[in-house]
């Protein structure tokens, strides 16, 4: 019988796939490793079961311990099968970033989960650098993985992940193409394909609000290029031990846009249901191809799997929200259409001025329309409202009408979206959209501005 002993054993081997229509204009031959046939679905099994491996033969991780790490939830899933496999206590330090179907495998399978905030310098004691440094100084018999400057990190893909891809190419690749995090893929890889063959070029995909590709063409860390980005698993505002920027020959930086519009192409128009950081990937190979020639083979890697992007990348609305959709919005019937079936939130005239603070605090909205006599009489807006009681904080108990502003202007469903655009301007704050069947619901500036994107 061929049977394996553990899930562990089961880790490698992925297949390689040729790419037909996302990268059709392309001339060369692009093949995707995809790693998400690992037990983990990420290519960071490979890694987590090297650093797992070398620190018990170092001493350092012993029986009954703790495995701490900070991670963007593939490192933790590969951790977390060494652990289960291995008799082990798992840690996973996330940022708040990290989609909610990372967190919730890892409490499935057994991780005990701690969240930090993204937008904080890494020497925050609250980021999760340093949360993941401090748990495993106060946690008796635990171990920090720290799979930034644990070098068996881009070690594993060394033995692993270069030899699999030169076999399967058998030798013919020309180009790799890796989104860049930790930096172990990449350098792992990269190092193994140069030593086969010092022509092969290695290409970064970095992210906007990364240091890498600064750090790459200049040697300086600008941290000016640090700031907030969408795009999950790669980027980074530090400079990982595992980046070897000699083995890399140059980064390309993608948008969050295009990630994610890119990672939905892969699933509808190849089949390939994958992460993020594929499509930031293929938009880099998108963004080079006139560096490509027809005899060139380009192997691109996959990182994990699309299920962890559910409530993100392959949701609409999610979409929709950061202005990813490349939707065409003709009419008010379209700026609505998102949310067309929920209530729209409106007050009587006969209510207090606190009642509309506390409405506006409720739903998170700058504007209400005010209703008398079940007809729209006035509106009220948050810029208005600020300083009226500015002025005068008693005003807070007085009656609506008093203050509030003109209605809001009434459209159809079919008026145009650059009719609505006129009618919205520093007096006017949003339109009302009469549906067909009597319900009215609102467009604000931020509509308008949204379906611009």
């Amino acid at each position: 019988m061929k049977i394996y002993n553990n899930i562990l054993e089961t880790i490698g081997n992925t297949p390689l796939v040729r790419l037909n229509k996302v990268t059709k204009d392309v001339k060369a031959t692009v093949l995707a490793k995809v790693e998400t046939t690992n037990p983990g679905n990420s290519i960071k099994d490979r890694m987590a079961v090297k650093m797992v491996e070398d620190a018990e033969k170092a001493g350092i991780l012993k029986p009954g311990g703790t495995i701490i790490e900070g991670t963007s939830g593939n490192t933790g899933m590969g951790l977390a099968l060494a652990a289960i496999i291995k008799g082990y206590k798992l840690i996973c330090v996330l940022n708040d970033k990290q989609s909610k179907e990372k967190m919730d495998i890892l409490r499935a399978v057994g991780a005990e989960v701690v969240v930090c905030p993204t937008a904080v310098e890494p020497t925050d004691p609250r980021s999760y650098y340093s949360v993941s440094r401090r748990l495993a100084s106060e946690i008796p018999n635990s171990w920090y993985v720290n799979q930034y400057d644990n070098l068996s990190n881009r070690q594993a893909h060394y033995e692993q992940t270069g030899p699999e891809i030169w076999e399967q190419t058998e030798g013919k690749i020309t180009h790799l193409v890796v989104g860049v995090g930790t930096g172990g893929t990449i350098s792992g890889t990269g190092k193994y394909l140069k030593e086969k063959n010092p022509n092969i070029k290695i290409i970064g995909i970095d992210t906007y609000g990364s240091v890498f590709k600064k750090y790459k063409e200049t040697g300086v860390f600008d941290e000016n290029e640090i700031y907030p980005y969408i795009t999950e698993g790669i980027g980074e505002d530090i400079l990982p031990a595992n980046v070897d920027f000699d083995v890399i020959d140059k980064f390309e930086k993608v948008t969050d846009k295009d990630a994610a519009v890119l990672t939905r192409k892969l699933a509808r128009e190849e089949g390939i249901f994958v992460g993020n950081s594929a499509g930031s990937a293929i938009g880099g190979i998108l963004q080079l191809k006139d560096e490509f020639k027809e005899d060139d083979i380009v192997v691109v890697i996959f990182h994990d799997h699309g299920s962890r992007y559910v409530g993100k990348i392959f949701n609409d609305e999610w979409m929709r929200e950061r202005g990813f959709l490349d939707e065409e919005l003709k009419t008010a019937g379209d700026l609505i259409s998102s949310h067309k079936d929920e209530p729209l939130v409106s007050l009587y005239s006969e209510e207090l001025l606190s009642h509309a603070i506390a409405k506006m605090r409720k739903f998170g909205i700058s504007q209400i329309p005010v209703m008398k006599d079940n007809k729209f009489a006035g509106s009220l807006d948050d810029s208005h409202l600020f300083q009226l009681l500015i002025d005068n904080p008693e005003l807070k108990d007085s009656p609506i009408s008093s203050v509030m502003q003109a209605p809001f202007p009434i459209v159809k469903t079919s008026t145009s979206v650059e009719e609505v655009s006129k009618l919205i301007n520093k007096n006017t704050h949003a339109v009302l959209v009469e549906m067909d069947n009597g319900k009215h619901h609102i467009i604000t500036r931020y509509d308008i501005i949204s379906s611009l994107s």
